[in-house]
């Protein structure tokens, strides 16, 4: 169990949030090595999709760096040990944009 293991970085989640978090990465330490870091990932994610709605985004590794956009009240990096865990819901931009055409739609339209 992670009980008193995790250093919290940033946060601007509720503490009930945090709570949910670091308790799942606990879970997800008992079932997977801490070499599988792709599969501690998915877990947290999944889980957080279940209980909280779509759109989360978890990454765990031990040597990485990120810049992201996330949805106020959403967003957690924490440490156990020398594993780091950043849990977040994306944001999209304000700004609806027509999306630009992919190689698929192309390819598509040639089809047509």
């Amino acid at each position: 169990m992670l009980e008193g293991k995790a250093i919290i970085g940033e946060t601007d989640m509720l503490q009930a949030m945090q709570q949910d978090a670091l308790d799942l990465a606990a879970k997800a330490l008992d079932n997977f090595d801490v070499t599988e870091s792709t599969d501690i990932a998915c877990f947290i994610k999944k889980e957080f999709d279940r209980i909280y709605g779509g759109g989360w985004q978890c990454i765990v590794g031990t040597d990485f760096g990120s810049f992201v956009t996330h949805c106020f009240g959403c967003f957690i990096y924490f440490c156990v040990g020398s594993l780091a865990i950043l849990l977040f819901r994306g944001s999209a931009a304000s700004e609806e944009k027509e999306p630009e055409p992919t190689q698929f739609s192309v390819m598509e339209t040639l089809k047509a």
